[in-house]
């Protein structure tokens, strides 16, 4: 295997059974060429914290990727340090019981029964045809008028049950709608137009809910995915800062 170059921004690891970079490694053990339990994904946990605190490396995108990889190594672990209970596969029971293979005989005798009869019903079937006609003429008139004891009364209480409006759905237990997207929307904008640049805490300054603020989050990064604001972050978990990058934000 020829050695690739590791990056200065890609998370590498040491440890006894493997040097390089963390997505190797994942690899490695997904694909059983190194041992799970070899591993320790503690060690490797703390190195990353370790290397998170230096803000010149962060990469969210990197992170991300680490943490859906080391859960996935962590499951493969608790899978091998877990008991597994032997179960014996049918073949070798066969082998060490007569009585299983007798039974087993049994059953492929009553399946190739029924497998026939069904083929022969089948075929007998293929020889029937519904009635598709009338009956003739002359029986005509033995068929019942279905109409003959129906009273006007008996019609208007079928058409008041057919009629009847359906019992109104009970949503009570659904949250209502109290903040919207254009709404806040519309408060970005305003706030962006009085100041041009604000951190997202004085965004969210007249917020008296949580799902105001998580709706105005949420309009921020459409905003963003539209590239009419730019958002920096100077630290990690530091304080978000927000300018308006279109045109005004007034303009619709």
């Amino acid at each position: 295997m020829s050695e690739r170059p590791v990056a200065e921004s890609t998370f590498a690891v040491e440890l006894p059974v493997f040097s390089g970079p963390f997505r190797l490694l994942a690899e490695l053990i997904l694909d059983h060429k190194i041992d799970v339990c070899d591993v320790s994904i503690a060690t490797v946990t703390d190195r990353f914290l370790e290397r998170a605190k230096d803000t010149e490396l962060w990469d969210l995108e990197e992170a991300t990727w680490f943490l859906a990889a080391s859960a996935v190594l962590l499951e493969l672990k608790v899978g091998r340090l877990m008991p597994r209970h032997e179960v014996l596969d049918e073949e070798d029971m066969i082998g060490i019981s007569p009585d299983l293979v007798y039974a087993r005989s049994l059953e492929l005798a009553a399946f190739r029964r029924v497998a026939a009869e069904v083929q022969r019903r089948a075929e007998e079937e293929t020889r029937l045809f519904t009635r598709e006609a009338g009956p003739s003429p002359e029986f005509a008139h033995l068929y019942p008028d279905v109409l003959e004891r129906v009273t006007p009364d008996d019609l208007a209480q079928a058409a008041a049950i057919v009629l009847r409006p359906p019992p109104l759905l009970d949503l009570g237990h659904v949250t209502p709608i109290r903040y919207t997207m254009a709404e806040a929307l519309d408060a970005v904008r305003s706030r962006l137009g009085e100041l041009g640049q604000a951190s997202f805490r004085d965004l969210v300054a007249d917020c008296e809910e949580r799902i105001q603020v998580v709706v105005r989050f949420l309009a921020l990064l459409d905003l963003y995915r539209e590239g009419k604001v730019d958002l920096a972050q100077a630290q990690t978990f530091g304080e978000i800062v927000v300018s308006w990058e279109g045109d005004s934000p007034h303009a619709r």
